[in-house]
């Protein structure tokens, strides 16, 4: 295991307070957190194992933070956690046998489509509807699930927009209901990578501590802040993603 020094571990842990809160309110966590491991020196593997080991736990505090709250569509997570979860492990397994930077344009179209429209899309006028189509609910958490297990980037906010434009939630409800589907992809996820040992514990703990406060503070903004500003949050970090990952897909040309 690399050995990383106390001051950058204390660094590591504030990245992971900013993007829990981001997270929380509108996904893409992960574009602070994954390339702050990898700056400090842990491989790819590593990096993306001791990111789950600390991400987990913002998912995990936001969904509580949401439920008490009474945000979360408690009918459909009963079976949007499972099926999340089951699609993540799949997808983890599938990162094996299929060349994932092929997804790599794909998902930058995706992101951009998404942020226009959620742009154009009109709102519910009731935040807390539950979702009108269970069944497109029960496949977004599934299909989704599995891309976080295989892939990852822009999962929070693929699922925020599905379920507004599929579902009818509104974007206080989508934002609260895309928190269980990402708790339960970051468990399955969490399990494989401890399972194959490529979580540094040592510095995922310090992460998961910072994102545990971001993943409540964000809430408390998003519920404070209501859909102006979850929709912002979103398409800013649709942009910020699309920007990263376009970067990265040209520079490996």
């Amino acid at each position: 295991m690399p050995l990383v020094s106390t001051g950058v571990i204390a660094l590591l842990a504030l990245a992971g307070l900013v993007a829990g809160t981001v997270d929380a309110i509108a996904g893409g966590g992960g574009l602070i957190t994954l390339p702050a491991l990898l700056t400090a020196g842990l491989p790819t593997q590593l990096a993306l194992g001791t990111n789950k080991g600390g991400s987990v736990w913002g998912s995990g505090i936001a969904t509580f933070a949401f439920w008490r709250a009474g945000k979360v569509d408690r009918k459909q997570a009963r079976f949007a956690f499972p099926l999340a979860f089951a699609g993540s492990a799949i997808g983890a397994q599938l990162v094996l046998l299929v060349d994932k930077e092929a997804l790599r344009p794909i998902v930058i179209a995706m992101l951009a489509g998404a942020a226009v429209l959620l742009l154009v899309k009109k709102p519910t006028r009731d935040e807390d509807a539950p979702s009108r189509r269970p069944e497109i609910a029960a496949l977004l958490a599934f299909v989704i699930g599995a891309y976080d297990g295989f892939f990852g980037p822009g999962t929070g906010t693929f699922l925020i927009v599905g379920f507004v434009a599929l579902c009818g939630n509104g974007m206080t409800r989508a934002t609260a209901n895309a928190k269980v589907v990402n708790f339960a992809s970051n468990l399955a996820a969490l399990a494989t990578f401890a399972y194959h040992g490529t979580i540094v514990w040592s510095v995922a703990l310090p992460m998961a501590a910072g994102q545990l406060v971001g993943g409540f503070v964000g809430v408390r903004l998003a519920l404070q802040g209501g859909a102006k500003l979850i929709r912002v949050m979103v398409v800013v970090v649709s942009g910020a993603l699309v920007v990263k990952l376009a970067y990265d897909f040209y520079t490996q040309l």
